[in-house]
C-alpha cells in the first residue's frame, strides 16, 4: 500500500512493469480513505496501458482523473495538462503521478520537480522480474539509478510486482520478492508491499500484500 505519510504519490519503473494498474489500484485504495483524491496520467511515451482509458470507471468513483483535454486523450502528442502541477501542490488532495516507462518517461517526472519538491512527496519504483534487463539485482539497480537521475527523484520505495499476468503463479511472485529484497537491503530502499493478483490473494508473501484487480484486461487481448 501506498505510504500514506505522503501526500503524493510518483510512480516510476521500466516499461511493462505494471506501474498503470498499481496507479489505479492505488488511488481506489486512497479514495477509501480520503474525500479528495487525484491520479494524473503523466504518460507521454506509450499509447497503451494508460489511466486515461479508464477515466469514466475512476471518475465515477470519484477520483479527479487529470488527462489532456478529451480532444487530445488517444494523441500520442507530448502533453502534460497544466492542472497536474495544481493537484500536486493542492494541500486537500492526495495525488498520484502515472509516469511513462524507461528513462523518457521518467524525465517528464523531472520536468514536474519545482511542484514535487513544494509538497511530501513519495517516489515509488515498480519492478517486474520477469520483464527483460530486470531480472537481477545488478539490472534493478542499475535501472534505479538512472530513472532516479532522470526524473530527478530519490526512490523512496520499492514495489514487487513480478508476474505473468494469468500465467503468474506464487513461486514466480515470492522469487520475484526474494530478488527485491536483495536490491532492498544493498541499496537501503524500503519495499512498500507486494502485488498479487485477485486469484492467488491467499497465498503468504513477505511484504506487505496488496490485492491488484486488472482494469487492462481488454488491453492485453489485443
Amino acid at each position: 500500500m501506498l505510504n500514506t505519510d505522503y501526500k503524493c504519490h510518483v510512480i516510476i519503473g521500466m516499461f511493462g512493469s505494471g506501474k498503470t494498474e498499481i496507479a489505479l489500484n492505488s488511488a481506489i485504495y486512497l479514495k477509501e480513505r480520503y474525500e479528495k483524491v487525484a491520479i494524473a496520467d503523466i504518460d507521454v511515451i506509450s499509447p497503451y496501458f494508460r489511466t486515461r482509458d479508464e477515466i469514466d470507471i475512476l471518475e465515477k468513483m470519484g477520483i479527479k482523473v487529470v488527462t489532456p483535454p478529451r480532444q487530445f486523450i488517444h494523441a500520442d502528442l507530448p502533453i502534460i495538462p497544466p492542472a497536474v502541477s495544481g493537484y500536486i501542490v493542492n494541500p486537500e488532495y492526495q495525488t498520484i503521478i502515472d509516469a511513462g516507462g524507461n528513462e523518457d518517461g521518467s524525465t517528464v517526472v523531472g520536468s514536474l520537480k519545482n511542484f514535487l519538491d513544494q509538497t511530501k512527496t513519495a517516489t515509488y519504483f515498480v519492478v517486474n522480474t520477469k520483464r527483460p534487463f530486470m531480472n537481477t539485482v545488478e539490472d534493478i539497480e542499475y535501472y534505479i539509478e538512472r530513472l532516479s537521475a532522470k526524473s530527478r527523484r530519490k526512490v523512496n520505495f520499492l514495489i514487487s510486482n513480478s508476474n505473468l499476468q494469468d500465467e503468474t503463479t506464487e513461486e514466480i511472485i515470492l522469487n520475484g520478492e526474494k530478488i527485491l529484497k536483495k536490491v532492498s537491503e544493498k541499496l537501503g530502499i524500503p519495499i512498500a508491499f507486494t502485488v498479487v493478483p485477485e486469484f492467488l490473494k491467499n497465498i503468504e508473501t513477505e511484504y506487505p500484500k496488496f490485492i491488484l484487480k486488472r482494469f487492462l484486461d481488454k488491453v492485453y487481448q489485443l
